[in-house]
């Protein structure tokens, strides 16, 4: 019982191997999370600020995407459907309680070895003022934001991800912009 996907798995879409997992062939879908876990995990970092928060939503996100499987459309994308569970699965955190963690420094804002130490400290300071000020955005501006500025999603993926229109999604991103502009220039 060779599958494709076990000699080369990268030549299998993902629309296919969700074909796979729901007639029962479950290393199909390891093969789904092992493609997509760090981009789910960078999206819910995004939301939470810290790596325990993010693979703890990161981990409910795959359990209810695999639960949900069955129900999948497949006029959809794969990828927009598993981050609107992953976004779901963040909003609803976030609307129950804040982070129970801590937030860790960002490990991308190491400065660059060419980069005298303190243009390196005060650009790391203001990455945590601006990962700081994202959090205290509203949820809706706040999954628009990360979705736009940090996945580089277009508008119309992100109103597929979220359920609302392109001009809600636009409008969303352009207060998402302004509060945090405020909330930056409070500081």
């Amino acid at each position: 019982m060779n599958r494709v996907w076990q000699t080369d798995p990268q030549a299998v879409a993902d629309e296919e191997l969700v074909q796979a997992c729901v007639a029962g062939d479950r290393t199909a879908f390891d093969l789904l999370v092992t493609r997509h876990q760090q981009h789910v995990y960078r999206l819910c970092y995004r939301f939470v600020g810290n790596h325990e928060d993010a693979s703890e939503l990161a981990q409910d996100a795959f359990v209810r995407a695999y639960r949900a499987l069955a129900k999948f459309e497949r006029s959809a994308k794969f990828t927009t459907w598993l981050h609107r569970i992953a976004v779901n699965v963040c909003l609803n955190r976030l609307a129950l309680k804040t982070p129970k963690h801590q937030s860790l420094p960002d490990r991308d804002a190491t400065p660059a070895r060419t980069e005298p130490v303190d243009a390196g400290v005060l650009r790391e300071e203001r990455a945590a003022r601006v990962r700081a000020a994202i959090l205290r955005l509203p949820p809706k501006q706040r999954a628009t934001l990360i979705l736009r500025a940090y996945h580089e999603l277009p508008h119309e993926e992100i109103a597929r991800i979220l359920g609302n229109s392109v001009g809600a999604v636009k409008a969303n991103f352009f207060h998402a912009l302004g509060n945090l502009k405020k909330l930056l220039d409070e500081e």
